[in-house]
């Protein structure tokens, strides 16, 4: 695959007990483009994540794990002291994802650790970022600092659409 489709969009899912989650339509036909099944069935491979340094997950096609090493490797060149020593955290915070299968509807299990991290439990806030998906609990991201505002009024949207109370 020479270039990958942007994620663009947004939504909100339904997460039940054992964690399965559906990809938003918006997102979903992306993903499904950027990480084809080998065998051609509909369905393929999203990369799940703690975000670096936002209580939120990340999710991605595989082929963006290129990019990813590529910009924590110039990070990390950039992070020697002049004591030639790096900074090792660099990579430990960027490089935590698990690869899980989703189905033609965009299902997949959450793996339970990045879900503790982002504290997702019944919803997932869904919102692409054109490299990647960011995957919040719609509560923590609307008490997260700094957030844009649009990214905010879309989730509240979303909440009460499907009658959440925030």
């Amino acid at each position: 695959m020479s270039e990958r489709g942007d994620y663009q969009g947004s939504g909100l899912a339904l997460v039940d007990d054992k964690g399965r989650v559906a990809i938003p339509n918006a997102l979903r036909h992306t993903l499904a483009e950027n990480a084809p099944r080998a065998d051609g069935k509909d369905g393929g491979t999203v990369i799940i994540a703690a975000h670096e340094d936002q209580p939120c997950l990340v999710a991605y096609d595989p082929a963006y794990l290129a990019e990813l090493k590529r910009e924590l490797n110039e990070r990390v060149a950039l992070s020697r002291g002049a004591d030639g020593k790096i900074d090792h955290n660099i990579k430990r915070g960027g490089a935590n994802g698990e690869a899980v299968p989703f189905d033609g509807s965009g299902r997949f299990i959450m793996p339970g650790f990045p879900r503790f991290y982002a504290n997702i439990g019944a919803h997932a806030f869904f919102w692409g970022t054109l490299d990647y998906i960011e995957i919040w609990d719609p509560r923590t991201l609307l008490s997260t600092p700094g957030i844009a505002a649009q990214m905010v009024a879309a989730c509240r949207y979303y909440c009460q659409d499907k009658g959440i109370a925030l």
